[in-house]
């Protein structure tokens, strides 16, 4: 049979919650001999030598380490070293469901050639800072997807052909940071041709217990990645910036309000964590392109474009 499925998981110094996300690949409803598992070391200072030990019996794991790159990096180094007929990616902070492996090949077998994403769910509970982070993420999705067609899927549950990705060249590795370079990558298959589709059944639970200077970061960080993301797509004859119009805005601040979302103070709060997320994105995406247009970047990119990347 082979090995049909390559799982890339992209790691930095999160031993325990990588440990709860190889358990739950161990537990996958799945055969053992028809997937791999390859977690790629982001240049982390944890040894990671004895997770390999443990799941020796369970899963078919290998550990690959590589220098500080930004998981962009990684997951095309995992990929680099697959043999599965199929990628499929998740970060160290999620737990795949036990069918997450069966449900994927099924829409995989069901639309060749395309791009499956499923269905992430926030894991923790009583953090409204995770909770305002899943409700973003359940808005992109629906906000991006016109007449059943997705045009977006965060790269902690997607997975698509060995071969479709290496002709697409894999994430590009000028994003440093977890920030746009999932959109980036959805961005070029669909500008190739590619098709996506959603499977909602392959839930991937994600254990993101963020606080509130955890969230400015987060989304900071989101800016930052916009801004590359954008000038990224002028570079390569995409298109320019393209506001979202005002109803987006309204809408992703009013969505706590039409689905469960707690109490009204609960979905008070929440809405304004969602507001709070679009002003520091904004503060990210300016000091960005500040960063990219000052002098002193123009010059340390001339004498080294990789550390100008960074």
């Amino acid at each position: 049979m082979g090995i049909v499925f390559s799982v890339v998981i992209p790691t930095y110094n999160r031993r325990p919650a990588l440990r709860n996300c190889l358990e739950a690949l161990a537990q996958q409803q799945y055969s053992r001999d028809a997937f791999e598992v390859i977690v790629v070391n982001d240049g982390g200072s944890e040894c990671l030598a004895e997770l390999e030990q443990l799941f020796q019996d369970r899963l078919n794991c290998t550990m690959l380490h590589q220098l500080r790159s930004g998981p962009a990096t990684a997951r095309n180094y995992g990929a680099l070293r697959a043999r599965g007929r199929y990628l499929a990616f998740t970060d160290d902070d999620c737990r795949p469901s036990p069918g997450w492996l069966t449900r994927l090949e099924q829409s995989l077998v069901m639309n060749p050639d395309s791009l499956a994403g499923g269905r992430v769910l926030n894991a923790v509970k009583g953090r409204r800072c995770s909770a305002a982070s899943q409700h973003l993420l359940d808005f992109l999705y629906a906000f991006y997807t016109e007449q059943g067609r997705p045009r977006f899927f965060a790269s902690n549950n997607f997975a698509l052909s060995a071969s479709g990705f290496r002709v697409l060249g894999g994430f590009d590795e000028s994003f440093p940071l977890a920030a746009a370079e999932d959109r980036e990558f959805c961005a070029r298959w669909s500008q190739q041709g590619g098709s996506m589709v959603y499977a909602p059944a392959a839930v991937v639970r994600h254990f993101h217990a963020l606080n509130i200077s955890g969230f400015i970061r987060q989304h900071f960080n989101y800016g930052r990645g916009a801004y590359l993301f954008h000038r990224r797509c002028a570079s390569s004859g995409r298109g320019g910036v393209r506001l979202e119009p005002l109803s987006f805005y309204l809408r992703l601040l009013s969505c706590p309000f039409t689905v469960r979302a707690g109490n009204m103070g609960t979905r008070l709060h929440i809405s304004s964590l969602l507001l709070l997320s679009q002003v520091v994105n904004i503060f990210g995406y300016c000091c960005e392109k500040a960063r990219k247009n000052s002098p002193e970047f123009r010059a340390i990119q001339t004498v080294s474009p990789r550390l100008g990347s960074e």
